[in-house]
């Protein structure tokens, strides 16, 4: 279980123990980014108004910064993009009136916050 070293190299050895801790946690912290950017994206696509079903399936994520340690990936509507704010908040018609949002974006973000924290828990607590 323990492994016996000298006072000189006790250092050395907490460096090194550190070291593959901060890799193991930094690829259960990417996976666990990835699973819950692809879960959001999946939950906007189930959840958006569908008229011909375009705007939900435009639905993507991607990686927009990857380092050694850290990932940060966007789901974002590739080709439909200026629909998404008009469909969640409202918007006002020609004739006058207004038609009613559809909270279908930040009910996906919140449970996306809500998995990536217990995703990233569970990747530290059991290594």
């Amino acid at each position: 279980m323990g492994r016996r070293i000298s006072i000189d190299a006790l250092a050395d050895t907490v460096m090194e123990c550190l070291n593959d801790y901060a890799d193991v946690s930094a690829e259960g912290m990417k996976k666990a980014v990835r699973k819950a950017g692809n879960t959001v994206k999946k939950e906007i696509g189930a959840n958006a108004p569908k008229d011909t079903g375009a705007y939900a399936k435009s639905w993507a994520v991607k990686n927009t910064k990857e380092t050694a340690n850290a990932l940060e990936v966007t789901v974002y509507s590739r080709n439909k993009y200026q629909l998404a704010h008009l469909l969640e908040f409202g918007h006002a018609k020609r004739s006058g009136g207004r038609v009613a949002g559809k909270s279908h974006i930040a009910p996906a973000e919140e449970s996306g916050i809500r998995q990536l924290e217990s995703e990233i828990e569970r990747s530290l607590r059991n290594g």
